[in-house]
């Protein structure tokens, strides 16, 4: 990446790569740089066999403190309709392989909108998320108030979105936006060795789960069940499959390839 980029990546393990915002000064505010180098980043991800899972991390202070302010206030009307990072978040939510979020301190704004963007929250108990912006005289804009309702429910959401009002970690978890709760100088390392126990799994197979636990949240049921019994037949043509039945039965650990 170079010198002066929002975000710093690192290859973990032979499949799991880190991207880390990469702001501490401005607590990684998401100014349109830093979405646009995310979305190039993980589109190049994407089309890396070798890659099979990312985590996704603000460091062991704060996640993202939300949007850039000063950006955001030099744009009219015009501008925001015309604004590209819709366009990234939207690349961002089709990255088709797992991508995990190790959230410590504040996840706020754009930076609680960016979490929920990830297939799974591991949050330290030092915590914070929120939707703030209408302290501001705006709203969620970025899928805040559409993923939000969807993690937590109504009631939790409309006091977050309609009062501003932060919640913690635990309350997190127990509303169903978190799956775990670790201490902090521990969360970047749970997420990492969920992700690697991820990309030990055969990856078309996590690929078409991922796509089908998604659809869960946009489509009725029969319709989320129809997809799920076909992308369940297609596994049956892998050669994972039969290495993953073979290896049970053998009593031995599989090796899968991806195909």
């Amino acid at each position: 990446m170079p010198f002066d980029s929002d975000i710093r990546v690192d290859a973990v393990a032979e499949s799991v790569h880190l991207i880390t915002l990469n702001r501490p000064a401005a607590r990684n505010a998401l100014r349109t740089q830093t979405l646009e180098e995310l979305a190039a980043t993980l589109d190049e991800m994407a089309a890396n066999e070798n890659v099979r899972a990312v985590v996704l991390t603000g460091g062991p202070v704060v996640f993202a403190a939300g949007a850039d302010l000063k950006e955001m206030a030099e744009l009219d009307l015009i501008a925001t309709l015309n604004d590209p990072r819709q366009s990234y978040r939207n690349r961002i939510s089709r990255f088709p392989k797992p991508l995990l979020a190790a959230v410590n301190g504040f996840a706020l704004g754009g930076g609680c909108e960016l979490a929920m963007q990830c297939d799974i929250i591991i949050a330290g108990d030092n915590a914070r998320f929120g939707q703030p912006e209408i302290n501001l005289g705006i709203m969620p804009g970025a899928g805040g108030t559409q993923r939000l309702i969807r993690a937590v429910g109504k009631s939790l959401a409309m006091k977050m979105v309609l009062a501003g009002e932060m919640i913690d970690a635990h309350t997190a978890l127990n509303a169903g936006l978190v799956a775990e709760i670790t201490p902090p100088e521990l969360t970047l390392e749970r997420a990492i060795a969920l992700a690697k126990a991820i990309a030990a799994k055969p990856p078309l197979a996590v690929r078409l789960a991922k796509e089908a636990l998604l659809k869960a949240l946009e489509t009725p049921l029969e319709t989320g069940l129809d997809m799920e019994r076909k992308a369940y037949n297609l596994l049956a043509a892998t050669e994972d499959r039969r290495e993953g039945i073979a290896a049970f039965l053998e009593k031995r650990r599989p090796r899968f390839v991806g195909r």
